[in-house]
């Protein structure tokens, strides 16, 4: 998923204060990163979660998830639509630069 001012426009966040958009943007990226891979590593063993770790390459961790958490993009989805809800349901706030979701 692509966080820019399409992103924004979506959102309904094409007010928000110029200073503040890439700010908010760096900030929903970091914070599905966390979100995500917090929903993704419960249900793994140790040695799951160390072996993830070693993985460098972007698509031998998604041939990695599909196997061993099939799951996953279900997992990716409902986060990103949670974050959404959040941030509609913050939308006023966010213009308005007084709150960051």
């Amino acid at each position: 998923m692509q966080f820019d001012d399409k992103f924004l426009q979506e959102m309904g966040l094409s007010a928000m204060p110029e200073d503040l958009k890439q700010k908010f943007l760096d900030y929903v990226q970091e914070e599905l990163e966390v979100r995500i891979g917090e929903r993704i590593s419960r249900g793994l063993t140790e040695v799951q979660l160390n072996e993830f770790d070693l993985i460098t390459d972007v698509d031998e961790a998604r041939k990695w998830l599909e196997k061993n958490r099939p799951d996953y993009r279900e997992i990716v989805n409902r986060t990103i639509e949670e974050m959404k809800e959040e941030i509609r349901a913050n939308r006023a706030a966010l213009i308005s630069g007084t709150n960051h979701v």
